[in-house]
């Protein structure tokens, strides 16, 4: 019976902390559209818009049409799908799929081309990051053909008044569902994996579109709100990425069904209700991700940092999957004492402290 590291087994020497390239590390990966080529095109280099868009690789013809009438368009995308990998890694990171990327396989690995809740969550996050940066070229002014969104004037029932430099995001929407949908879309949407796929993308739009926030600024003497003018804004992509997250965590399985004339997801188990819109849904059960399985692209939660005092997923027993783990003293450089001087800077000591690591067996 293994043991989960109390007593026998642990090392208790001096270690530096080591740096360098670590697993989940946020380098944009090599292919991503859709969402697994959608980093590539980070690759922008000397040559042609038109030559650029043919040597995207796994854009489909109709993606690279779509790159070159919308050329100024493609560095937003490219933050988009940069930020959606970010935003994966953080919300997962005490998880044992910690949306690791791999350079020598399609992002993630193969559990985004299996219809598991974790392809689930990386499609809904990578259509939302699109959007989301779209949205916020728009109001920056980075693009000629959006702006700010003039739809939004005149008094609200609140009584402030609309003005400034509402977000653009029904544009961001738009072009999020042309360019990541039509992937699917030219598959045949009524294939199960298209279905759900297109089902995921228009999930994470809509957790942009559920949580746009009123911003307002004050006018008046004195700094007082005689006037209030406010302006719709989209919320944090932290706050987006929360609640994929949520969403990810109550995903239903679906299964398809002929319902008419077409075909559409409902949940394999009768007794759940139906899911809405905004639900994130999947058609396999996930792997455990305990062991390396490279062809996979799993990892495996060997020499992961656990967290010993936790029963959760990122306790040591559950996220190294009852191996033990090995502790050890590790000595922590940081800055300590800091103090501020006349003008205008902070000094600070750099104090050393020893702290206890965790890490899988």
């Amino acid at each position: 019976m293994p043991g989960l590291g109390v007593g026998t087994g642990h090392s208790q020497t001096r270690v530096e902390v080591p740096t360098g390239r670590v697993q989940g590390a946020l380098t944009p990966p090599p292919n991503f559209v859709s969402p697994r080529y959608l980093a590539k095109l980070s690759s922008v280099g000397s040559i042609s818009e038109e030559e650029t868009c043919e040597k995207l690789k796994g854009l489909i013809q109709r993606q690279v049409q779509m790159c070159k009438r919308n050329w100024e368009v493609m560095d937003s995308v490219r933050r988009g799908a940069q930020l959606a990998i970010e935003e994966c890694q953080y919300q997962f990171r005490n998880r044992r799929w910690n949306c690791s990327t791999l350079d020598s396989l399609p992002v993630f690995g193969k559990v985004v081309t299996q219809g598991t809740r974790e392809a689930a969550f990386v499609y809904a996050i990578s259509s939302a990051g699109v959007a989301f940066a779209v949205t916020r070229a728009c109001s920056s002014g980075e693009l000629e053909k959006c702006g700010c969104d003039r739809t939004v004037h005149g008094v609200s029932p609140q009584g402030f008044q609309w003005s400034g430099c509402s977000d653009n995001i029904a544009y961001g929407v738009a072009f999020s569902q042309s360019f990541v949908d039509v992937r699917e879309r030219s598959k045949g949407a009524s294939s199960s994996r298209a279905l759900m796929n297109l089902h995921n993308n228009e999930a994470g739009r809509k957790a942009i579109l559920t949580h746009m926030r009123v911003e307002c600024k004050c006018h008046g003497v004195s700094g007082s709100c005689e006037v209030k003018t406010c302006w719709r804004a989209v919320p944090p992509f932290r706050q987006v990425g929360h609640a994929l997250k949520e969403k990810f965590d109550g995903a239903t399985e679906v299964e398809p069904r002929r319902v008419g004339s077409s075909r559409a997801l409902v949940p394999r188990n009768a007794q759940f209700k139906p899911h809405t819109d905004e639900d994130l849904v999947y058609l396999e059960p996930s792997p455990d991700f305990c062991e390396q399985d490279m062809r996979s692209g799993v990892l495996g939660t060997r020499g992961r940092t656990c967290n010993k005092t936790s029963k959760a997923i990122d306790g040591c027993e559950l996220l190294c999957c009852g191996r033990g783990f090995h502790t050890a003293q590790v000595e922590l450089a940081e800055r300590c004492s800091c103090k501020f001087h006349w003008c205008c800077f902070v000094k600070c000591r750099q104090c050393q402290r020893l702290v206890e690591l965790h890490t899988c067996r």
